[in-house]
């Protein structure tokens, strides 16, 4: 079946998305979340995954880290530059869209009263 373009609105007008349906979403999204909370590691938080964050595994992750990496300089200090290594510091907040003073309505309660 082509594409029609004459009947919009028409739930039979494009079969191509009428294939997709909730058991092949639900496959894709449990993949991908399962890989961005618990796989991929991110810069803005440590070099954590998301759910070593959520779940307060972060510190310990990270006293490892320490240790491993003062091995791996004990045995070749040139190797890293004769100087210790450290991993990056534990994140303390993580933001999408960092509130300021100003729109933060818990220190600007005045916020409130000013928005529409």
């Amino acid at each position: 079946m082509g594409r029609t373009h004459s009947r919009p609105h028409v739930s039979n007008d494009n079969p191509f998305s009428e294939a997709v349906n909730i058991a092949d979403a639900r496959i894709f999204c449990d993949a991908f979340f399962e890989h961005y909370n618990h796989h991929h590691r991110r810069s803005g938080i440590g070099l954590h995954t998301p759910a070593s964050v959520h779940y307060g595994t972060a510190a310990e992750i990270r006293a490892h880290r320490t240790e491993t990496l003062g091995a791996a300089y004990n045995v070749n200090p040139c190797r890293l530059g004769n100087r210790r290594p450290s991993p990056p510091p534990l994140p303390t907040a993580a933001w999408i869209n960092k509130p300021t003073i100003a729109n933060d309505a818990q220190k600007n309660p005045e916020y409130l009263s000013q928005r529409p």
